[in-house]
């Protein structure tokens, strides 16, 4: 079903948005569409919602079974405005969001589905789940112009490293259980890329409920949203690995011009499995196993 805007759509939906979990895409161009959205159907969401150009196609078995909506995602503001416009109608429900060109991965994911994840991760009383957004490329830019390759898809082994986050209204402590995650093609490129840009930590995954409201750089306005763990133990985390980065660079003309391969010393083929992204370390199962 194809809806004008969000507001039609969450009123005339209101039957299928209540099975949740959801999945938001945010399409910003046509790379890659149909692949990120049967990516996250397959992850076992059983709701995914694209929001994207009313210019674009899709096959007709993505047509039947996600939720569409016109949406612009060229204003800077675009992806907090479509966020908390559902939060409130969804409160009580797991959302996940991404854009297109990304594709979500959990620990034993090839096994287990997201609701089976949730399941565990809400009997830890934690209402968030953090992961690292991680940069992917391909290996030849002369025969993937735009970055994009699935089957030559490459990332970086090694690079990643946190940084206490600072709170301002508090002489800049350290908040706790925060931390700011940089690595991958923001920090190999970090003079492409705005200093406030640079983080690849994300909130993708979280519990909606009344008055939450995310903000323009992934994080919520309840600290606890933020945290990567609760006071206890470790908990799950999860990853985004995403061409948005490599899209990017690409289509920058500063960056373009001066970046001839992506690929360096500790690049690696992607394998599409979360036991690479677990042995790397760059999800964590927390005490499930």
């Amino acid at each position: 079903m194809q809806y004008s805007n969000l507001k039609t759509m969450i009123a005339a939906e209101q039957a299928a948005l209540a099975k949740g979990p959801i999945a938001v895409v945010m399409v910003e161009d046509d790379i890659e569409v149909d692949t990120t959205l049967r990516h996250h159907q397959q992850m076992g969401f059983p709701v995914v919602i694209a929001l994207m150009p009313a210019v674009f196609e899709l096959p007709r078995d993505l047509a039947d079974s996600v939720i569409r909506v016109d949406y612009d995602m060229s204003p800077e503001t675009a992806m907090e405005t479509a966020i908390n416009t559902l939060i409130d109608p969804l409160a009580g429900r797991w959302v996940y969001y991404c854009y297109n060109a990304e594709f979500f991965f959990f620990p034993f994911s090839e096994t287990r589905n997201v609701i089976e994840m949730l399941a565990f991760h809400t009997e830890e009383r934690r209402d968030s789940m953090l992961a690292y957004v991680i940069d992917l490329y391909a290996d030849d830019l002369a025969k993937h112009p735009t970055a994009v390759s699935l089957d030559h898809a490459y990332m970086d082994r090694s690079g990643y490293y946190a940084l206490a986050r600072q709170d301002a209204q508090n002489n800049y402590h350290p908040k706790e259980r925060q931390l700011d995650f940089y690595g991958g093609l923001r920090w190999r490129y970090e003079e492409h890329v705005p200093f406030k840009r640079r983080k690849i930590d994300r909130i993708p995954l979280f519990r909606a409920k009344k008055g939450l409201r995310i903000r323009w750089d992934h994080t919520f306005n309840d600290e606890e949203y933020n945290t990567y763990a609760c006071p206890w133990h470790h908990n799950i985390t999860a990853a985004v690995c995403s061409f948005r980065t490599a899209k990017a660079l690409r289509i920058n003309p500063g960056s373009r011009s001066e970046i001839k391969s992506f690929t360096w010393h500790n690049s690696m083929p992607f394998e599409w499995h979360s036991r690479q992204l677990l042995d790397l370390g760059l999800m964590e199962p927390g005490q499930w196993f």
